[in-house]
């Protein structure tokens, strides 16, 4: 198979599926370019506009990603508060 093509088919698959690192950036730009939206917000909003069925996304978060979840599930008392200590971002 000639580069070109294997390059245009590798380009349709990145386009077409999400790999975990696009996935992080899509939902960070979309949580940074709407202030005061939560990254749920931001992830659910991205699987609504996309038609992503929302039980696939544990499979598409990256750890950073997982990690701001999980603070953002303890500030909202969703999840139970661990002795670990937190930065501020």
């Amino acid at each position: 198979m000639p580069q070109s093509t294997e390059d245009s088919i590798n380009k349709l698959i990145e386009n077409k599926f999400y790999s975990s690192k696009k996935f992080a950036e899509e939902i960070e730009k979309i949580a940074h370019d709407n202030k005061g939206m939560s990254y749920i917000d931001a992830i659910v909003f991205f699987c609504e506009k996309n038609s992503v069925d929302i039980e696939s996304v544990p499979k598409l978060m990256s750890k950073p990603l997982k990690e701001k979840l999980k603070c953002e599930a303890m500030e909202l008392n969703l999840l139970k508060k661990t002795s670990h200590a937190k930065l501020p971002l």
